[in-house]
C-alpha cells in the first residue's frame, strides 16, 4: 500500500531513525503481514491527522488572511473547544450506548464534509463563526472515538495500543510537512479545499474499519460511570491534566502566529510540525517496549517538566531556526505524556465506559482548556506579547508538575472495583 512507502519514508529521517533504520524495516515488512482491520486502522488514523494539522496550525493563518484580528481569531480558536465539551460526550456516549463506533465515524466525516464545502464560500466572520461551531461538533470526537477503535483493535490481535497510534503521528509529520509546502505554492486561500479533501478521504476509510467488541460484554450504566468518576484518583488526574493542558493549548493556538511574526514562511513552519512530529516517534516505540517498567504519575510530572523547559526556551527565543529546534522537545513532553496519559486512564476507567472515559480525557485536555486558553490567550498575547505569554505557559507546566507528584508521593492508584487485568492495552 502506498501509506506504507510514505510511513517508511518519513521513518527514516532524523538521527536516531536512521541509526534504527533495521528495526524500522522490520516494523515496515510486518505491516504487510498484518491482518487487514488493523491496516485500514493505521491507514485511517495516518489520514484523520492531516485534518488536526490544518485546524491547528493553518486554520489561524486561513482566519488572519481573510482579514480577522489576533482576538478574533482566538475566539474562532475557543469555540472549538467550547463546543466540544458537548461534542465529545454526546458522540461517545452514543459510541458506547449502541456499542458502535464505525457508524459514529462515518456520520462524523459526512459532517466536516458538508461544513467544509459551506466554510469555503464565506469570509464574514459571524457566518464563519457559525459554521466553524458546526464543524467542530463533528471534527473533536473523531479523535477519542478513533483511540476507542485502535485500542480495541489492538486488544483483538494482541499487539500492543501505540503500533497502530504511531500511524498518526507519522501521518501528522507527512501532512505538517507536505501541507506547508503545498499551501506556500497554492496561497492558504486554499486551505478547506484540503481540508474537503481530507474529510474526503477519511469518509472512505471509515467504511472500512471494524467495530470493536467490548471484551466483558458489560453494557454502560451511568451510575456505575458517576461512581469511577468520583473516584478521587481519576479526579486528582483530570485536574493535572486541565493544568498542563493550559499552556500546551496556548502554545499550539499561537505557535504558527509566533512563527509568522519572525518572518517565517508557510514552508518553514510545516517544517517546525514536522520536527515535533518526528519527535515523538522514537519515544512511541520506546515507551510502548519498555514504559511498563516506570510508574504513570512520575512519568507524568516528568512531561511537565519538560514542557516547562519548552515554554521557557520559546519565550526566549527569537528566530525561526530557534523555534524548530524547541519544537523537538516534543519528543520528551507530548510524547511522553500521551502515551503515558492512556495508559492510566486505560486502567483506571472500565472497558464499559471506554469511549466516554476517552471522551471525558479529550474534553479536559482540549476541549476545556482549548476554551480558556483560546479566549484569553488571544488577549494576553496581543496585550502582554510573547516573552510573558510563554512565561505564563512554563508556570502552569510546573503547577503541573507539583500536582502529579504531590499524587503519587500521597497515595496509590487503586480503583475499587476495577480489575487491573482488563486495563491491559
Amino acid at each position: 500500500m502506498l501509506i506504507y512507502s510514505i510511513a517508511g519514508g518519513i521513518l527514516l529521517q532524523g538521527d536516531f531513525l536512521h541509526k534504527n533504520h533495521k528495526n524500522i524495516g522490520v516494523l515496515i515488512m510486518k505491516l504487510e503481514q498484518s491482518t487487514p482491520d488493523v491496516n485500514w486502522q493505521r491507514a485511517f488514523t495516518f489520514t484523520i491527522y492531516g485534518t488536526s494539522v490544518l485546524v491547528a496550525s493553518y486554520f489561524q493563518l486561513y482566519f488572519s488572511h481573510l482579514g480577522f484580528s489576533s482576538s478574533q481569531v482566538g475566539y474562532l480558536y475557543a469555540v472549538g473547544p467550547f463546543i466540544s465539551i458537548f461534542s465529545n460526550m454526546f458522540w461517545s456516549m452514543a459510541s458506547d450506548r449502541y456499542r458502535t463506533t464505525k457508524k459514529m465515524m462515518l456520520l462524523l466525516f459526512a459532517g466536516q464534509l458538508g461544513m467544509g464545502l459551506l466554510l469555503s464560500a464565506t469570509s464574514s466572520f459571524f457566518a464563519v463563526f457559525a459554521l466553524i461551531t458546526v464543524f467542530y461538533f463533528f471534527y473533536y470526537p473523531v479523535f477519542p472515538l478513533s483511540d476507542t477503535m485502535s485500542i480495541q483493535t489492538a486488544q483483538r490481535h494482541g499487539k500492543n495500543f501505540i503500533v497502530i497510534r504511531v500511524f498518526g503521528s507519522i501521518g501528522y509529520a507527512f501532512f505538517a510537512l507536505s501541507i506547508g509546502y503545498v499551501l506556500g505554492n497554492v496561497g492558504i486561500s486554499r486551505t478547506l479545499l484540503l481540508a474537503i479533501i481530507i474529510a474526503g478521504a477519511c469518509l472512505l476509510l471509515a467504511t472500512r474499519l471494524r467495530d470493536g467488541v467490548k471484551t466483558n460484554g458489560q453494557k454502560m450504566e451511568w451510575k456505575g460511570l458517576w461512581n469511577v468518576l468520583r473516584q478521587k484518583e481519576v479526579l486528582w488526574f483530570f485536574a493535572g491534566v486541565f493544568c498542563l493542558a493550559l499552556p500546551y493549548r496556548m502554545n499550539e493556538a499561537f505557535l504558527t502566529l509566533t512563527l509568522k511574526s519572525m518572518g517565517a514562511s508557510e514552508g518553514l513552519i510545516g517544517w517546525s510540525l514536522l520536527a515535533a512530529a518526528l519527535s515523538e516517534i522514537p519515544v512511541f516505540f520506546l515507551l510502548s517496549r519498555f514504559g511498563e517498567r516506570f510508574k504513570e504519575l512520575p512519568l507524568l510530572a516528568l512531561a511537565a517538566l519538560m514542557f516547562a523547559l519548552r515554554f521557557f526556551l520559546m519565550s526566549i527565543a527569537d528566530h525561526p531556526g530557534t523555534v524548530i529546534a524547541v519544537q523537538t522537545l516534543h519528543s520528551v513532553t507530548f510524547g511522553i505524556y500521551y502515551v503515558t496519559a492512556v495508559r492510566y486512564i486505560t486502567r483506571i476507567i472500565p472497558d464499559e465506559f471506554r469511549a466516554t472515559g476517552l471522551a471525558l480525557f479529550t474534553i479536559v485536555w482540549s476541549s476545556a482548556a482549548g476554551l480558556v486558553s483560546g479566549t484569553f490567550g488571544g488577549v494576553l498575547y496581543e496585550q502582554t506579547g510573547r516573552t510573558t505569554f510563554y512565561f505564563i505557559a512554563a508556570g502552569l507546566a510546573l503547577v503541573a508538575c507539583a500536582g502529579f507528584l504531590a499524587r503519587h508521593l500521597l497515595g496509590n492508584t487503586k480503583v475499587p472495583g476495577v480489575s487491573m487485568d482488563s486495563r491491559k492495552m
